[in-house]
């Protein structure tokens, strides 16, 4: 897997296709290989760029609070070393606040930008699920944290669906094994991203066209967020998927892959 100095920490990456670039950014928790139901279909058009975030994976994961700012400019610097000069950008969860700062502090770098289940601010709620999801992190097992975790982005549908549960149950014995998971430190500083960012008051100012995309069952980051956001965008359009949670695309995986496909392409 190649890394780039950038930021102050090593990056590591991968590259799937050839083409224009897209790059996608993966939710806390998660590594960029969490891309690969997507990045099959959009490298197919696309130069898909899927790496590790600041505190997973293979990329540097220093101690200390990370801002949504910080982890863009560390994106910013990962295109600069690429040669990259705009792109198409998909951010999930965490990496929609990431892609928000990017369109924000860097916009001559974005072209689009897609927002998966997105957040402008949070509430008490909000803030509250994430320092849970570090107390839950230091106390239980990695398959305890697996379920915790798909009980808050999976919606009803999905458990009701016996294929789906028992890849769930997959989830968590593979969490179990991973030889590489990500440490408590690198969680927390992704969680303080999570719980600081806010940006509202500036999303006037992003003009790059934005899809904001989600599920209306989202009980992680529920639909007014959606909305919210969608209202204070002067260029974004709004689509939530019926009877979805926060795994909107893993629940809807084909009917997403080619929205978003159309709306990048167009």
């Amino acid at each position: 897997m190649p890394s780039v100095s950038t930021n102050g920490i090593e990056m590591n990456y991968e590259v799937h296709g050839e083409g224009e670039p897209l790059i996608c950014i993966m939710g806390i928790t998660a590594p960029g290989e969490v891309w690969e139901e997507h990045v099959k279909v959009w490298s197919q058009h696309y130069q898909c760029i899927t790496p590790d975030n600041r505190g997973v994976g293979l990329t540097d994961k220093p101690e200390g609070d990370y801002t949504s700012a910080m982890m863009a400019d560390d994106y910013a610097g990962l295109m600069d070393a690429l040669g990259i000069e705009s792109a198409n950008i998909v951010g999930c969860s965490m990496g929609s606040i990431i892609a928000q700062q990017l369109a924000l502090r860097h916009p001559d770098k974005v072209k689009n930008v897609v927002l998966m289940c997105s957040w402008a601010r949070c509430d008490a709620y909000a803030k509250s699920v994430f320092e849970h999801i570090k107390t839950l992190k230091a106390k239980v097992s990695p398959a305890e944290f697996m379920e915790y975790i798909q009980l808050l982005i999976f919606a009803k549908k999905s458990w009701d669906d016996s294929e789906v549960y028992q890849s769930m149950l997959e989830g968590r014995q593979a969490a179990m094994e991973n030889e590489n998971p990500q440490p408590l430190h690198g969680l927390c500083g992704q969680a303080a991203a999570c719980i600081n960012h806010d940006v509202y008051d500036q999303l006037k100012d992003i003009q790059a066209p934005c899809l904001v995309i989600g599920g209306e069952d989202d009980q992680f980051t529920p639909r007014w967020m959606a909305d919210e956001i969608h209202a204070a965008l002067p260029n974004s359009t709004l689509h939530l998927y019926p009877a979805s949670g926060h795994a909107f695309h893993w629940e809807n995986l084909e009917d997403f892959n080619q929205r978003v496909l159309d709306f990048v392409g167009s």
